[in-house]
């Protein structure tokens, strides 16, 4: 569905507004009046589909962020996908989103952090059929396979496979359907 590719982001340094704006529409390739409209509009659209009570209108919400998102997609309440990076997620069809779920696909490390953490983004995906319960949080990176389970409060860090159960933090298989 997307060919997003992962990439090195620059570390957040001591600057000004003005300079965070020059830098971040840099990233981005946009000039910084539509990169400042951008971020409105997409922070605007994130808060209406973390409220909406009705699933087709946050669905729709998240897709004109640029969420990729199949058919017979479940989104819960509360859910935060990528605030800064939302086209680095995809959702394929019959995925089920229970609430307050979050799907980190950028990682953006203070300079501090500069040659001891990564500064990235990497794309996220959500295979069909996968189901997270409530509170599950993605990271940067992670594919969870077809038909899968990530049950509620994990803390997913690496690829999780097909038709299996994953549970904890770090998040790990428990168990395997049969298929």
């Amino acid at each position: 569905m997307q060919n997003k590719k992962p990439k090195t982001l620059p570390y957040y340094g001591k600057s000004t507004i003005s300079e965070k704006v020059k830098v971040s529409s840099g990233i981005r390739k946009q000039p910084k009046l539509v990169f400042l409209l951008n971020r409105i509009w997409n922070r605007l659209l994130l808060i209406l589909a973390r409220v909406c009570p009705v699933n087709s209108f946050r669905i729709t919400f998240h897709r004109w962020r640029g969420v990729t998102i199949g058919e017979n997609v479940f989104i819960g309440m509360g859910v935060i996908i990528d605030r800064a990076y939302p086209e680095y997620i995809t959702l394929e069809d019959n995925v089920m989103l229970a609430g307050d779920n979050h799907l980190l696909a950028h990682s953006r490390a203070p300079e501090f952090y500069k040659g001891k953490l990564l500064s990235y983004v990497a794309p996220i995906t959500i295979k069909s059929y996968a189901w997270l319960g409530i509170n599950s949080i993605i990271l940067p990176g992670v594919t969870i396979g077809s038909g899968s389970v990530v049950t509620a409060g994990s803390v997913v860090s690496e690829n999780i496979p097909d038709n299996v159960v994953a549970r904890g933090n770090p998040a790990k298989v428990i168990k395997k359907f049969n298929e």
